[in-house]
């Protein structure tokens, strides 16, 4: 970190990881809603994101088609994205460990390294417009759920967004 002229201190990039438990599906939708945001807000350069899963059912397989589709139907390309697995030092690296649900939370804080368990918060504390806690997984579902995964993420990301520009003083 920096100091600024008003002595406090500014951040060169903050950390963004999105979890859920493959990384196919509700963990790449989020990064690729939330880099959209960013680029659309003139940050992308200044918040850092990514997204695993606490298993490693999918390791370096792309996001499943449903969740691409749906974010190709809205402009948004993730199909560069690929799988991998969570791992403590994620935990300390990103400022921000978001879980899409609370079994992925408890896998979460299972891994957690001391002092670090603050950083977990669940992805849909952020949200405004609904009143939903996770974000369901569409993984066993048709396509209609993937869209519905794709609102629940917009809302959240849109708040996510301006928690990180209040905390860290972010403007493009």
């Amino acid at each position: 970190m920096t100091a600024s002229r008003n002595d406090r201190p500014v951040r060169k990039s903050v950390k963004v990881l999105f979890v859920c438990l493959g990384n196919i599906c509700r963990s790449p939708m989020a990064e690729g809603i939330f880099r959209h945001l960013l680029r659309q807000a003139s940050l992308d350069d200044r918040v850092k994101i990514d997204s695993a899963g606490t298993h490693a059912y999918h390791v370096d397989e792309p996001p499943d088609a449903r969740a691409q589709a749906a974010l190709d139907q809205r402009g948004i390309d993730i199909s560069t994205l690929r799988g991998r697995k969570v791992t403590p030092t994620d935990i300390e690296i990103f400022d921000y460990v978001l879980a899409m649900d609370r079994e992925n939370l408890k896998n979460l804080m299972a891994i957690c390294p001391p002092g670090a368990a603050s950083k977990i918060r669940l992805f849909m504390e952020y949200a405004s417009n609904c009143s939903e806690q996770e974000v369901p997984d569409p993984y066993f579902g048709d396509s209609g759920g993937f869209d519905r995964v794709f609102d629940l993420i917009e809302d959240a990301a849109s708040g996510l967004l301006a928690d990180i520009r209040a905390r860290y003083h972010l403007t493009a």
